[in-house]
């Protein structure tokens, strides 16, 4: 595991442990070198899947790229990366149980369920790219799904 900070490529893990519900290991780790301290996690590969995309073209599905978007939305709300890193697992055991390729409406449908139970700012954020609000209409209509 290569340091955040100075990129050293030796670190040793000061501490171990499971996760919510054991789908992930969170290790605390320390660099060797310039001795800084960070957490990884660790979790088993279960997201071996193709996006098929609105255009009808396909790609290998991405957590990182999902994750980007997801704190693009969660940007100064108070949501934990525990959080964060849990719905993405929850979501992904239901994309993987779609089959071997998911329709990627099926994706960011989820995601927005996810975040409107997690925050509904982000729930807002996200809705915005994802829906592609044309006009403040759009954006109040929206809004008033979330208040019913």
């Amino acid at each position: 595991m290569h340091c955040p900070k100075c990129q050293h490529d030796d670190t040793r893990v000061l501490d171990s442990r499971e996760s919510e519900g054991h789908k992930s290991v969170r290790r605390r780790r320390e660099c060797e070198k310039c001795k800084h301290r960070f957490t990884t996690f660790e979790r088993i590969e279960t997201s071996n899947f193709v996006v098929v995309k609105k255009d009808g073209t396909r790609e290998n599905y991405d957590r990182e790229k999902v994750e980007k978007g997801v704190w693009r939305a969660c940007e100064k709300r108070k949501v934990t990366q525990e959080q964060v890193s849990k719905m993405i697992n929850e979501l992904e055991e239901e994309w993987v149980a779609y089959g071997k390729e998911v329709p990627s409406k099926v994706i960011g449908e989820g995601i927005m369920n996810a975040l409107k139970e997690l925050d509904e700012v982000a729930y807002i954020r996200f809705a915005s790219v994802y829906r592609q609000f044309k006009d403040l209409e759009t954006f109040k209509k929206e809004l008033q799904k979330l208040l019913k």
